[in-house]
This record gives structure tokens, sequence and C-alpha cells, in this order.
């Protein structure tokens, strides 16, 4: 341990060489260290995007270093259903508002449950897999390299130790081929001289032998260490399965959540008036509705100039308002020579039936209103196709 320390500390002085790695193992091991330093950014964000509040993704870290179940947590969208259903049971559940609460409440009761099953999903299938990596494969891949580190260290340490103890059996030798003089009383350079010679021999045969152990430790290692490198080839193959798992949850996270929101919008497109009242056909922009003893046909008639009045034949149960359905069908309809007004689509709309227009959003079509008309619904043209559209999908231009 202190030769190893040692070999380190004059290897980083530059006083000593060092064993080089051939360049296939540094790539191996420059693969590793990028697999492990993205596989943590990707890790840290992913449960950032599953989770984003920090206290809570800190509670579930300690719970699963206890060993201990994680305790249920309901979503945000869960929790907004849960306030909305008890508004709607304080305003009361048959009011316009109320029955829209619940509507809502529940889609985002659905919506909430549909994040959980993601959350779940993903994190079996994609956070769990490279955290067992990060815990797993890579300690011990961290803990080869070390071994081997000091399998270098001890290897260019026995080198140093075996060059050194040749350069010194050489300059013995050499001093011990110089001829004594023998009129001395005392020789004794000489004598000393052969005695040396002979001691750096016998050391450089040990650091020899040494040496020889050294590199087969050194060299198993290097093959240990290589293996599970190379592994990381298998480690890529997993986590690209995990990858496909993760975005087809996410997939149908998405698809579950636009189809429930279609299934809302649809619900509160169709209430005609149980839910908006007609106050809300003028400006889709105003805040304010007009004064309460203003009728619907009247707010409309303010907001879209309309053809001339035709009478309406008073509804006879059982009779059909001949009248009303012959002026509202819309492939018999003609626009007025004025009043009509552009609009944009706000949210793509489907089409009940044939008498109604399907919408797209961003859109601009033409609408205008039709005496005998729901007050909440406009007749829109576009190009050749017309019909029926909710007032509440459109913002009215000037």
């Amino acid at each position: 341990m202190a030769a190893s320390f040692l070999q380190f500390t004059e290897e980083k002085l530059g006083q000593a060489e060092k064993t080089e790695l051939d360049a296939h193992f540094e790539n191996l091991l420059a693969r590793a260290d990028c697999t492990k330093n993205w596989t943590e950014k990707i890790l840290r964000q992913t449960e950032v995007l599953l989770q984003p509040n920090p206290s809570a993704r800190v509670e579930e870290f300690l719970y699963e270093k206890l060993d201990r179940k994680v305790p249920s947590r309901v979503t945000n969208g869960e929790l907004l259903a849960q306030y909305m259903t008890e508004a709607a049971n304080d305003f009361g559940p048959g009011t316009p508002y109320g029955k829209t609460l619940i509507k809502v409440g529940e889609t985002q009761r659905r919506l909430g449950a549909a994040e959980r099953d993601f959350i779940h999903s993903a994190s079996i299938n994609f956070l769990t897999p490279l955290r067992n990596f990060l815990e797993g494969d890579w300690r011990t891949i961290s803990k080869e390299r070390r071994i081997l580190q000091n399998r270098r260290l001890d290897l260019d340490a026995c080198k140093a130790r075996l060059k050194k103890a040749k350069a010194a059996e050489a300059k013995a030798a050499c001093e011990g081929d110089a001829v004594p003089d023998f009129q001395e009383t005392r020789p004794r350079n000489y004598v000393l001289s052969a005695s040396a010679s002979a001691l750096w021999s016998d050391e450089v045969e040990k650091a020899e032998h040494e040496l020889r152990l050294t590199q087969t430790e050194f060299d198993r290692q290097a093959e240990v260490t290589r293996l599970l490198l190379e592994g990381i080839s298998s480690t890529h193959v997993n986590h690209l399965r995990c990858l496909h798992e993760f975005v087809e949850s996410q997939t149908n996270y998405y698809a579950q959540c636009y189809q429930y929101m279609l299934d809302l919008q649809k619900q509160l497109g169709s209430s005609k008036g149980e839910i908006f009242s007609g106050t809300f056909v003028g400006n889709a922009e105003s805040t304010s509705p007009p004064p309460a003893a203003t009728s619907p046909p009247a707010v409309a008639a303010a907001t879209l100039p309309a053809v001339p009045t035709i009478p309406v034949v008073p509804t006879i149960v059982g009779v059909p308002n001949t009248v009303a359905e012959s002026v509202l069908n819309p492939n018999e309809v003609k626009p007025p020579a004025s009043g009509t007004r552009k609009a944009r689509v706000l949210y793509d709309y489907e089409a009940a039936d044939s008498t109604e227009l399907a919408l797209l959003a961003d859109e601009m079509i033409t609408v205008y209103s039709l005496p005998g008309m729901d007050p909440d619904w406009l007749i829109g043209e576009r190009g050749n196709q017309k019909g029926k559209v909710p007032v509440t999908y459109l913002e009215l231009l000037s």
C-alpha cells in the first residue's frame, strides 16, 4: 500500500513512468463514464417530470432507502376534482354551474387517475432499470476499476524497483571490474565491490520474480474489468427497450387525456343553454351580462343583425313547428344580404349530425343568426359547407 501511494504521488509529480492501457480499453472506460453520467441526468430529470414537487421526491427517496412502502398520494387532478365536486354540492348540483362543475370534476378525476397510472408504469418500466444500473452494475464496475488502478500502481512500483536494482547491479559490476591496487595493505574496495555486486544480483532476481507475479495479477484484473466494460453494450440495449416502453406509456397517457377532454368539450358544447346562458351569445370576450329583461333572441339580434322576421307558428304538442324546422334546416338556409360576420374557431368541434358543421381550431368561417334558432347556436359557412355551430366555440370578429 505504501509503495502504491508513493508510486501514485511520483506519477502525479511527473517523476515516475505510468503503464498505459491500450486504446480499446481507454475507449471502453470513456464510454462507461459517459453512460453513467447521462443515465444519472436522464433519471433525475425523469423523476422531476413525473413528480415536480421536490419535497415529495425527497420523501419517496427516504421511503425507498428505508425499504418501506411509499404512502399513496392523490394527484393534482384528483384533488381538483374533489374541490369541484364539493363546490357543486354547495352551489347546488342541479344548477347550470353545479352541473358543469360535476362534469369538469369527473373529467379531472379521470385525468388524475390516468396520470397516476402513467407515473406507476414509467417508474417500473423506465426509472427502475436506470436506477438498478447505477446502484448495481455501475458500482461493480467502479469497484473493479479501483482494484485495477491499485494493480497498475503495484505493477509500476515493481517496474521502478527492478529498474533501480539493475542500475545498482550495473554500477557495482563496473566498480568490481576495476583492477585493485594490491600494493595497498588492505584491498578493501575490491572485496566490497564484489560483495555488493552479488547482493544486487539477488535483488534483481527478487524484483523480477515480484514483477512477474504483479504483472499476472494486473492482466487478470484488466480482463475482468474489460468484460464488465464491454457489458455496457448490453446495458444500452436494455435501456433502449425501456425507453420504448416509456414512450408507449406516455403516448397512451396523453391519448387518454386528449380523449377525456374531447368528451368533456362535447358535453359542454351540446348542453344548449343548460350550462351557458343565452347572454353569452354576444361577444365571447364580454364579462358582464346584458340586462335581465333582454330576451335571448333580442341579444342575438343586437349582436348579429338578422334577416327580416319570419312569423313563427306556435308549437302545439304533437305537431311539429314546420316553419321553424324549415328555417333552421341548413340545407335550405340562404345567408342574409347583410348581417353576416366572420368568426374564428376556438376549439375543434365534431358535428353531432348532418345539420351541424364540424369545426377545426383557428379556422375562419362566416356566421349569421336566424329567427327561431336556439340562441346558443349560429349558422356557419365554410365554402360550400354549411351547418349549425355552437357559439361557445367561436370568437366573433367585427
